[in-house]
């Protein structure tokens, strides 16, 4: 059972252009090749950018962390779908990803009945979208996110008494309120292994910032999730109107109502957190395994 996992300069190991949080890409390579090795199989890092033979005799390649995808989105699809062509099992699919990899696929979600948070969507955004989101939603502060982007790079957060009047986006782009439980709760992540929950954890931002990434300050720690939280991330997974995926991340916050919303369903190259899940890596190269027999 030979598994490719897509990489990255930014990722892989040995590169000398490696990430700050390329750590995290170790510590989920830790967790998944000794599960794997188990049951005889063999977990090889491969840069996304390595031509197709690269991935000669993978059974299945998972897409790990190519975390520079947004950058050039058209290629990396591409090599998605060559890789499928190939009749090499992708996970998730190229398809899944196409979808996913832009943020427009929320208001599909919406559509079937997952509870978002509210969202302008702009081709070009200047400031005066950020002031018409603001009367919109009747909020004093708004986020900006890149419509294709990870990992919080672009995004940025605007202030109704510090308006910046020459800020602009030059792609489309996502408006949202900024939630404050976002700070005084945490951000919450579900993670499911095969449509099944493996673990949950809150995410919280350093002080004085509101992007919960490790590579900004941002801190996690394992929870164990209310039945009604865990419903709700459970039901976004279910709505996805895909094959079931390999692995899905949940990323949810608390409205004002106190339900949760969905701000991201991470399908394309989403950290795992195998240290606040020790069961992931065993359960995934279960998962693994049943869908290369099953192929």
């Amino acid at each position: 059972m030979q598994i490719g996992f897509l990489t990255c300069p930014g990722t892989m190991p040995g590169s000398p252009t490696r990430r700050a949080d390329a750590f995290e890409h170790d510590v989920q390579i830790n967790a998944i090749r000794p599960a794997l090795e188990v049951r005889g199989g063999k977990l090889s890092e491969i840069d996304w950018r390595a031509p197709v033979e690269a991935f000669a005799g993978c059974n299945l390649v998972l897409i790990g962390t190519p975390w520079d995808y947004q950058d050039d989105e058209r290629a990396f699809l591409a090599k998605l779908d060559a890789l499928e062509s190939a009749g090499i099992l992708l996970c998730n699919s190229a398809a899944t990803v196409r979808w996913n990899a832009r943020k427009t696929y929320l208001r599909d979600l919406a559509e079937r009945g997952v509870a978002t948070i509210p969202t302008l969507w702009v081709e070009q955004p200047s400031a005066a979208d950020i002031a018409r989101a603001m009367e919109e939603f009747g909020c004093d502060a708004i986020v900006a996110k890149r419509q294709v982007g990870a990992g919080a790079e672009g995004q940025s957060i605007h202030h109704r008494q510090s308006p910046d009047a020459g800020w602009a986006m030059h792609q489309p782009a996502m408006i949202q309120p900024y939630l404050p439980q976002i700070a005084s709760e945490g951000e919450m992540s579900f993670l499911f292994i095969d449509g099944k929950f493996s673990h949950a954890l809150v995410k919280r931002p350093a002080a004085g910032d509101y992007r919960v990434q490790s590579l900004y300050g941002g801190t996690e720690e394992a929870m164990v999730p209310a039945s009604p939280d865990l419903d709700a991330a459970q039901a976004v997974v279910d709505a996805i109107p895909f094959e079931t995926p390999l692995y899905a991340r949940i990323d949810m916050v608390r409205g004002e109502d106190g339900a949760l919303l969905l701000m991201e369903a991470e399908l394309i190259e989403p950290y795992l957190y195998p240290r606040q899940g020790p069961e992931l890596g065993p359960m995934l190269a279960e998962a693994i395994a049943r869908r290369i027999g099953n192929k």
